[in-house]
């Protein structure tokens, strides 16, 4: 009997999946917990329709990304913050500080977890930081720390 699966089964296969198991397992054990439909013509329909709609939102949110990134690749934020003489900064500039400046800057909603640092800035100068916007696709901007 052919099933589409309403949620992943161990060893099975994947939510929306259309797989073929024996009649005894689908009518005693997937269908009554909910975890599969039968695949009706209706419900094929619903699930290629289900998979288009999908796959167009995700292309869209791709283009998308691609433009926040050709509007932040190489772009530089500027971060002024009280320093002593050796240039050794008063604190520290973490990603939320980052993704704030990028906010106000650019216009461009960023999630401080899609800012990558490896540490925290803690001095003067000019940094490189990857900015991750969607996945595969990842800005580089250049983090400029100055003297208040």
């Amino acid at each position: 009997m052919k099933v589409i699966l309403k949620q992943d089964v161990k060893s099975l296969g994947k939510k929306e999946q259309m797989v073929d198991v024996s009649d005894g397992y689908a009518r005693n054990y997937l269908l009554p917990k909910g975890m599969a439909v039968e695949a009706t013509s209706a419900n094929v329909n619903v699930m290629k329709t289900k998979k288009q709609a999908e796959d167009t939102k995700k292309q869209r949110d791709l283009e998308h990304a691609r433009e926040v990134k050709k509007n932040l690749e190489n772009a530089e934020v500027v971060v002024k913050i009280k320093a002593g003489e050796n240039g050794k900064i008063f604190g520290s500039i973490g990603s939320f500080e980052i993704a704030e400046k990028i906010r106000k800057d650019y216009k461009i909603n960023i999630d401080k977890k899609k800012v990558i640092l490896t540490s925290n800035i803690k001095t003067l100068g000019i940094t490189n930081v990857e900015v991750k916007i969607y996945p595969g696709v990842s800005a580089n901007i250049k983090v400029k720390v100055e003297n208040e």
